[in-house]
């Protein structure tokens, strides 16, 4: 019998350990479970509540992968409860459905995969666009300027809409990150099932458009997982992305409380894991190969997606991920290939991480003599609208004009039989490994430390002023908030949104979609 106790927990008279070691012993359990070691007629009780509750485990889901609109309820002939859902994801290519067919007698792992989302029609670029630049995280305001967010928030989805509602008809009229997301799921999924007779199913829960985290949070609750792991499909962590993706979940599990299936653990980046170095590697050899022997020497540019400098002074170990990154996925290339890194998207009148993308294509064609390249999405694992888009089009456009004739464009990961697998042992080895909660992932990769933006010179706002637009303690350990001048604060809002009115070039490349 397990006894709860605040902050502790008795697993035996007299003897007490604190409860992250007690989430390393339920996984202990629950990987031995799902592994046959331990017969799963022994039900551990159910995490928070410390109950089991068979009725939930009669609900049976029947979910698109894609944005959902309307439910229907029904009742099988069995008498459980049947929810089927409809969507607007009108794309030619559909997910396919996942199984609601489930084996009540055997342990379940739920599969939480973060991503960030992405509109799958036009009618829904205004509303994700208002999502996205809503978020604090995205436009940070002194707090006397939080009630300004909003507006904000309309103002520039509003006016960036036509131009990234072209720019998603050029792919296709949406795009298909949740589709390629769908995709991972079911394949890592299947692939737990073929090579380690573990049942599992998965949800995927968007940053900023449907399905968001919260509802497939709650998906994964209701069907009682007996334990949760937490998936960013970011390689490379980042701040911007894995950070607030995980800072929403861990929201949204302390809003939950005692429902929430507290034993789980989160994975915070797999940027130089074996599988997934292979797997590009794979890819880039694949592209490199397609060049004949006499067009001369080989290169590779690995592009990453850009975040402002000053996330980077902060503690945001994202650029050093992507160095480590490049150099192993290198190791695996041919010797005469030479390698190159840039950072692609960079917006507005603040600092980015150099060498920026464009600028890095010029220098290769103009004053190396470039002519063979091949173009790795290093940040990515699905194709989107900056890979289809951005690269395929704007790039391979810069690329050509400054003389690279032959130019490659590695493809995503997308459900790269390589790739898949190692997701797969990812999540049998983040059972069997210590526990990181999803609050500990956020503190390990310093997702809470606010940020002071540094505005460019050359971007006409005069010299180069520490801007803090959180407004809160900066690098030099004072209160910004104290020391900033307000005026340079909206400068900085209002420069971004001039620099998306002017240029079109939106902060929605930022996060890859």
């Amino acid at each position: 019998m397990v006894v709860y106790v605040t902050g502790e927990v008795q697993t035996t008279p007299g003897r007490r350990t604190h409860a992250s070691q007690f989430q390393n012993y339920r996984f202990s359990y629950c990987l031995a479970a799902l592994l046959g070691v331990v017969s799963s007629s022994h039900r551990f009780p159910s995490a928070g509540a410390f109950s089991v509750s068979s009725g939930n485990r009669k609900v049976q889901r029947t979910v698109a992968s894609a944005p959902l609109r309307d439910v229907a309820l029904s009742t099988d002939s069995d008498g459980r409860r049947v929810e089927t859902y409809t969507t607007s994801f009108n794309r030619s290519a559909r997910v396919p459905r996942r199984s609601a067919h489930r084996d009540p007698s055997r342990p379940l792992v739920g599969i939480l995969l973060l991503n960030l989302g992405g509109p799958t029609t036009t009618e829904e670029v205004e509303p994700f666009l208002y999502n996205l630049f809503a978020d604090p995280d995205i436009i940070r305001l002194p707090p006397a300027l939080n009630p300004l967010q909003p507006a904000i928030a309309g103002f520039i989805s509003r006016t960036r809409a036509p131009k990234s509602i072209s720019a998603y008809e050029s792919i296709g009229g949406g795009s298909p990150i949740l589709e390629w997301t769908g995709r991972q799921g079911d394949a890592i999924v299947a692939d737990l099932e073929a090579r380690y007779g573990i049942q599992a199913d998965w949800r995927v829960g968007m940053r900023y458009w449907k399905p968001y985290t919260a509802d497939a949070l709650g998906e994964l609750v209701e069907e009682a997982c007996d334990c949760l792991v937490v998936l960013p499909l970011y390689p490379q962590f980042s701040i911007s992305t894995s950070g607030s993706s995980l800072r929403v979940l861990r929201d949204e599990l302390a809003t939950l409380g005692a429902a929430a299936p507290v034993v789980h653990t989160a994975v915070a980046s797999y940027h130089t894991r074996p599988g997934y170095v292979a797997a590009q590697g794979e890819l880039i050899r694949e592209q490199l190969a397609s060049f004949a022997e006499a067009d001369g020497k080989r290169h590779v540019l690995f592009s990453a997606h850009g975040v402002p400098a000053s996330y980077i002074a902060a503690g945001d170990p994202y650029q050093q991920q992507i160095r480590e990154c490049v150099d192993a996925i290198s190791a695996t290339l041919p010797e005469d290939v030479t390698v190159h890194l840039s950072y692609q998207s960079r917006v507005g009148p603040i600092e980015w991480l150099r060498p920026y993308t464009d600028d890095k294509l010029r220098e290769l064609g103009e004053e190396v003599g470039v002519r063979n390249l091949v173009v790795v999405p290093i940040s990515f694992v699905s194709e989107h609208i900056e890979t289809l888009e951005e690269m395929d089009m704007e790039y391979k456009e810069v690329a050509e004009e400054a003389g690279i004739d032959n130019w490659r464009r590695c493809p995503a990961l997308n459900t790269n039989p390589i790739f898949i697998s190692d997701m797969a042992d990812l999540v049998v080895e983040s059972l069997s490994g210590p526990v990181q909660s999803v609050s500990e992932a956020c503190i390990a990769n310093n997702v809470d430390v606010e940020v002071a933006i540094e505005v460019e010179g050359a971007e006409g706002l005069g010299r180069r002023p520490e801007v803090d637009i959180g407004g809160v303690v900066g690098m030099n350990g004072a209160r910004e908030a104290e020391m900033l001048n307000g005026q340079f604060a909206i400068a900085g809002v209002v420069g971004t949104v001039l620099w998306e009115v002017l240029s079109g070039k939106g902060l929605l490349h930022l996060f890859g979609l």
